[in-house]
């Protein structure tokens, strides 16, 4: 096997980085995590969990522990924003029973990882902030303390401000698309039920489903605006002007709102397809290679097939360098189509009128007449198995 005691150096404790620790580990390799932050722990929020990333954790024997800790989503609502009347409702139990979607806080996913990790024996450095990474035959990693890390492989899963990208492609220009996106998690106040609820409204939405026993709700709301805002996900904002941009809404939008107590606030940004994944004994993965909007809540599970992949052509090849580019060559393709859906989702749910009530009309038709179709139109994305995607290639 070519990574049989290969040492490996991965950048960032999140959920690319410890995933591709434990695949990689998997396959004999010596992981070492590089973390910058004092602890193995994640800011609050939630993610969805689809079937294309469950296919990875339930390879990698982690399925029932999220199953645990997770909420398994029954369907999708859209609703409209004045009243929060039900404009179509995706049934996914009834449409498509075999795939499980779940609701999990992010803290408890990276938990997960962090505790399987510990299992293997991988070491996880903390305090370790990167300044640079030279990729060259023999990678060296920087650290800003002065230190300084070698390996026979560096990987960066050091997310949208990666140093290794930047040693593989140069500093990137991402524009601000002119929407902002708040996030808080508040408590079930109104009683929602395992479903990821959608209010649409003019230039705005509000995504809300439950975490953990449903006893907390994870919001999510997007606005357009032309008031630049900072990006990342580490910035907090009065609950009031999340409140004041989001006051039309009503029903249980309006009750979820007034309970926000802490809201982090950021800018969505968008950032090319990194052109280069590898060179020499360095790669990326997850945003460092592909960052995305959160339109169609593929962030984490893009991340989970990266890593799956990575793993798999590494111990497939003759060399490291053949690997790394089957890697890239296996996944760019898909990266940059499932980004481009996620650019093309926002407006959907942001109509004005005269267009949105003819729009949610012809939903709702559709979801009289073709709820099936409705529940499919993105399986290419949903049902793709990399796991088993791997094994055949």
């Amino acid at each position: 096997m070519v990574l049989d005691g290969q040492k490996i150096t991965i950048i960032g404790a999140g959920i690319a980085g410890l995933t591709a620790a434990l695949v990689l580990s998997r396959q004999g390799a010596q992981v070492t995590v590089l973390e910058q932050a004092d602890a193995i722990s994640e800011v609050g929020a939630g993610l969805q969990i689809s079937p294309n990333g469950v296919a990875v954790l339930r390879a990698l024997g982690l399925g029932d522990d999220l199953a645990w800790r997770s909420q398994r989503a029954r369907a999708v609502v859209l609703r409209g924003h004045r009243s929060g009347n039900e404009v179509v409702r995706l049934d996914l139990e009834q449409h498509a029973p075999e795939l499980a979607f779940y609701f999990v806080h992010r803290a408890d996913l990276i938990t997960i990882l962090a505790d399987a990790a510990r299992r293997a024996g991988i070491k996880v450095r903390l305090l370790q902030k990167v300044d640079r990474v030279d990729a060259e035959s023999n990678p060296v990693v920087h650290l800003a303390n002065g230190a300084h890390s070698q390996a026979d492989l560096v990987i960066g899963a050091d997310g949208l401000h990666s140093k290794a990208r930047v040693a593989l492609n140069g500093a990137a220009k991402p524009f601000f698309t002119g929407q902002v996106a708040w996030r808080a998690i508040v408590p079930n106040s109104v009683g929602l039920g395992p479903e990821a609820q959608l209010f649409m409204g003019p230039k705005r939405h509000l995504v809300a489903y439950p975490l953990r026993d449903g006893s907390r709700v994870n919001l999510v709301a997007v606005q357009e605006r032309k008031a630049w805002a900072d990006e990342g996900w580490h910035h907090s904002d009065d609950p009031d002007n999340l409140r004041a941009a989001f006051s039309m809404f009503g029903g249980a939008a309006a009750g979820l709102l007034q309970s926000v107590e802490e809201a982090g606030l950021w800018g969505l940004f968008r950032h090319p397809v990194a052109p280069v994944w590898h060179r020499g004994r360095v790669a990326i993965l997850g945003d460092a290679a592909h960052p995305t909007l959160p339109f169609m809540a593929q962030g984490a599970n893009m991340a989970l097939e990266d890593a799956w992949v990575l793993g798999q052509c590494l111990s497939g090849k003759g060399s490291l360098e053949e690997g790394l580019s089957a890697y890239q060559t296996a996944r760019r393709d898909r990266a940059e189509k499932v980004i481009g859906a996620a650019n093309g989702n926002a407006w959907k749910y942001h109509l004005r009128q005269p267009l949105a009530w003819p729009a949610h009309q012809i939903l709702k038709l559709g979801g009289q007449l073709a709820p099936q179709r409705m529940v499919s139109q993105f399986d290419w994305i949903y049902r793709y198995d990399v796991t088993k995607a791997a094994e055949a290639a």
